[in-house]
Formats: structure tokens, C-alpha cells, sequence
């Protein structure tokens, strides 16, 4: 998780954030109650790199990430709070949004014992530091593109009325 990451592909962290600031409805999949484990970008470079770097790590399978547990319910719930947002959490069951037999993991949480004992890594950045830093990300990027789309509105406008005029 970072910063510069989209919501394409499913990306649930940078979508709640979108939501929250525009005002839209942050819409969470099926009961909210699957759980995930989000890892910081910089995190997961560190324990990378010490792996990489580490002969003892040749040919072993090691999970990198963190183990932090929240449920899509509290990562909805956080983002709002934490972005200062009124936009309401809502639900979307999986059969209006998935096709047929679509079947989503309950929880994942990753076994960081090998990580650690390999690097003597575990990751420290925490879900609200992550969150705190998409949301000061894409605000940043709103403020920066908001010049840009009211001239791009007001050259519309200009061309509209002036073909309306003719």
C-alpha cells in the first residue's frame, strides 16, 4: 500500500479514500467482515531488499507483509475518520457485483516468523500512517488537478456558448 497506488484491480485502501473525499458512498463488498493485512510500500521494499541481500533466503518461499488484521468494515470506518468524511459506508452483496460463484476469502493474515528470523525485519508502518498518507496524497493531487479541470470546464462552456451562438 502507498500512496501513488490506484484503485484499479480492486485496490480497496486508495477506492474508500477516493469515496470519502469526493463525498461519495464508500461502497464495501459483501458484509465488510473479510480481513486483510495492509503493508506499506516502503515496508515491503525493506524486507525485499534484506531478502535479496540475504544468502540464507536463496530458494525459501517467505511471506512479506504485515500482520496488522483490520476487517473491511474498520478500514472503511478508519478512512472516514480519518479524512474528516460524511459519506456514508454502504454495502454491495457479492452476487450484484461478482459473477456467479464468486467466493471471497474470510481472512488473510500472513506468517512473518521466517521474514524475521531470515532479515530480523517486521514491518512498522501502521494501517492508520498508510491511510493518513494516501489521504495526503490524493488530496494533494484534487488541489493540483482542480486548476486544470475548471479552465478545461470553462473552455467547454466558452465553445458550447459560442457554437450556440452562431
Amino acid at each position: 500500500m502507498g500512496p501513488r497506488q490506484t484503485g484499479r484491480y480492486g485496490m480497496v485502501l486508495p477506492n474508500f479514500v477516493r469515496q470519502s473525499l469526493s463525498g461519495s458512498p464508500i461502497t464495501v463488498y459483501g458484509t465488510g467482515e473479510q480481513s486483510r493485512c495492509f503493508c506499506d510500500v516502503r515496508d515491503t521494499i525493506e524486507a525485499l531488499l534484506r531478502l535479496v541481500l540475504n544468502e540464507r533466503a536463496i530458494g525459501e518461499v517467505t511471506n512479506v507483509g504485515t500482520d496488522q488484521e483490520v476487517t473491511i468494515n474498520g478500514l472503511a470506518r478508519m478512512v472516514k475518520d480519518r479524512a474528516a468524511s460524511d459519506s456514508p459506508i454502504t454495502y454491495t452483496p457479492y452476487e450484484e457485483a461478482y459473477e456467479p460463484g464468486f467466493e471471497d476469502m474470510i481472512r488473510r493474515v500472513p506468517s512473518l516468523e521466517k521474514l524475521e528470523s531470515l532479515t530480523g525485519f517486521r514491518p512498522t508502518t501502521t494501517l492508520p500512517q498508510i491511510v493518513d498518507r494516501v489521504i495526503e496524497h490524493l488530496q494533494k493531487r484534487k488541489e493540483e488537478e482542480w486548476p486544470v479541470r475548471r479552465a478545461v470546464a470553462s473552455a467547454a462552456g466558452d465553445l458550447a456558448a459560442g457554437t450556440a451562438a452562431q
